[in-house]
């Protein structure tokens, strides 16, 4: 079986993306306590709502990564 080796380097970038995902997930939770004007320890008892949108950022960020790197390899093939 082949084994595979997923960079330091790429951990790190997957990090990064993973990162931002959740900060823009929790901006949104900060956003939407503003606008709805509720109270302010909906930042912390909401958390698991915050991951759960960070988790669908974050496969939305990689559908649209990939479908670049596919559409950018197989215009780079033409």
């Amino acid at each position: 079986m082949k084994d595979i080796i997923i960079t330091s380097q790429r951990q790190k970038a997957e990090l990064r993306w993973l990162a931002a995902s959740f900060g823009l997930a929790f901006l949104l939770n900060l956003a939407a306590i503003i606008i709805y004007k509720t109270e302010w320890s909906e930042l912390y008892t909401q958390i698991l709502w915050t991951l759960a949108l960070t988790i669908v950022i974050y496969a939305l960020i990689t559908v649209v990564r990939i479908a670049y790197h596919l559409i950018r390899h197989i215009l780079k093939g033409v």
